[in-house]
């Protein structure tokens, strides 16, 4: 029963035409069935959420499936930011719904568990939620895309950029699971090589409500920058409940290492102006990002799309690629074939899957707008840099993939 109330199905595409039988001849079951994992209610659910089966249903729409003759279903489950649940709800998919992919799982610590999952059954596993770096690092498999961001492109875009800028020392705020601990892991080692240091930290429950003892702390440790490395409700609790302390007014300021768009409506302008932190994907980059977004948010209750719903719609895309061409849903094969074939789609442009699994495009540094500089709802960003696809991840060869040719 259970798990019964966690998983959320949603039909997005029927089949198809005369010509079905034969094109997908290589397709289990006949249907290319698509999950899509995340936190459905709770502390992610604007970031991720039903946000993100939505999108997935508008790339199986904007493929053509059906035209094409492939029928694909997608279905929704709620994770609860728990990595037994979610290790559950993998197993479940994969043998007895017969899922072929599952997709998005923010949260960490679900993401790894699924990773696994996914490589002993060798289905296909495309993360956009999730950020911790040892998707293509140590935990790297052939069965598993990391397609939107990581924290060595947050710790690398924002802590490199706020050093450059003065803020030397930092403390950080930290949430106690795997994402907070690798953020700050790599921030760390972004911060020391620009020539900052790290004077101290503290490690907050997941979820947290109360943040006034840890943010004291970090008032009383003279930092220049408190780095939170934490996400969703978390930050925006965090950078609220700091504002209230006079934080920012008495000099220090607060870096967010993951602030989602999402957030910074939820903060407002007034608190969430100067905020400088890294996305991987705007809304209002483009003509092309721009009416995709748009569309979205017409059908999302005038919300617009944070980066990793995006990146659902754009890593859903490529997958049916994939299919199409390899006329397979063979997980492994799969995998191969989104590798071999570049990237190339409305939202994150041309781009490329390397060998350890780490989709490559360009990522932005951006500082929330003042209320008197935006000209309406959710335009919240001024990009002060584009980091080049090249720049964005971790170079190749210092992630420990064991995927990777030494």
């Amino acid at each position: 029963m259970k798990l019964q109330r966690n998983l959320i199905s949603t039909l997005v595409a029927a089949a198809c035409g005369l010509g079905g039988a034969a094109a997908q001849a290589q397709i289990s079951d006949g249907v290319i069935k698509i999950g899509v994992m995340n936190d459905m209610s709770g502390l992610y659910a604007d970031i991720a959420g039903p946000g993100s089966v939505m999108a997935a249903k508008m790339a199986v729409e904007d493929f053509g499936a059906a035209k094409k003759g492939m029928k694909v279903e997608v279905l929704g489950a709620d994770h609860q930011n728990k990595p037994d649940v979610g290790s559950t709800i993998a197993r479940t998919w994969y043998d007895v719904d017969k899922v072929d992919a599952i997709f998005d799982v923010p949260t960490s610590s679900v993401a790894l568990a699924v990773n696994q999952i996914t490589k002993d059954k060798g289905k296909a596993f495309i993360s956009s939620g999730a950020a911790t770096s040892d998707l293509t690092g140590k935990a790297c498999s052939p069965n598993t895309i990391h397609w939107t961001y990581d924290t060595w492109m947050l710790a690398n875009g924002t802590g490199s950029a706020i050093v450059k800028t003065g803020g030397d020392s930092w403390f950080f705020l930290t949430a106690d699971y795997a994402f907070g601990h690798a953020l700050e892991r790599d921030t760390t080692a972004a911060v020391t090589k620009a020539g900052g240091k790290v004077i101290g930290g503290v490690r907050h429950p997941f979820p947290g409500q109360d943040f006034s003892s840890f943010l004291l702390q970090a008032q009383s440790s003279k930092a220049k920058v408190i780095g939170l490395a934490n996400a969703g409700g978390d930050t925006i609790n965090a950078i609220k409940q700091a504002s209230e302390f006079g934080i920012v007014k008495s000099g220090q300021s607060l870096a967010g290492m993951l602030v989602f768009i999402t957030d910074v409506h939820a903060l407002g302008l007034n608190t969430a102006q100067g905020l400088i932190f890294t996305e991987s994907f705007y809304w209002d980059l483009n003509d092309q990002t721009r009416a995709w977004s748009k569309r979205f948010a017409a059908a999302n209750g005038g919300k617009f799309p944070s980066m990793v719903q995006a990146g659902v719609y754009s890593s859903v895309l490529h997958y049916l690629k994939a299919v199409e061409a390899a006329k397979t849903d063979d997980g492994s094969k799969i995998i191969a074939q989104m590798k071999a074939l570049p990237t190339d789609d409305p939202l994150f442009g041309k781009g490329s899957i390397r060998a350890d699994g780490r989709k490559i495009h360009p990522a932005y540094l951006v500082e929330v707008k003042k209320p008197s500089e935006s000209k309406g709802p959710y335009d919240y960003y001024k990009i002060r840099a584009t980091i080049p696809a090249d720049q964005a991840f971790r170079p190749i060869d210092q992630g420990d993939c064991p995927l990777v040719k030494k």
